[in-house]
């Protein structure tokens, strides 16, 4: 599910606000432009997400048996493809 423009740029001012209380970093450009990026990122990897939950979900359901969505062995499944999904992207170890 995709977040709100709203939501994507609450969530780049927490997180900024947060790395920099934090020391974690010290900005060496303007925070608007480094929230900016950050909304790119976060909004890639949203995409991302989508576009395998996407690939997950016809895989599912090209199975001659058919999977209850929800049931136990679909969301066995699910987690299953998904990180593969997820390597083959370079995502995940």
């Amino acid at each position: 599910m995709m977040l709100s423009e709203d939501k994507i740029s609450h969530l780049s001012h927490v997180l900024l606000k947060g790395l920099i209380e934090r020391n974690l970093i010290e900005p060496i450009d303007e925070e608007g432009k480094i929230r900016a990026e950050m909304k790119r990122t976060i909004i890639s990897e949203l995409k991302i997400g989508e576009e395998i939950n996407a690939v997950v979900r016809k895989k599912l359901l090209s199975f001659s048996k058919k999977i209850a969505e929800g049931s136990p062995e679909w969301e066995v499944l699910y987690r299953k493809f998904f990180r593969e999904e997820e390597r083959k992207k370079g995502r995940a170890s």
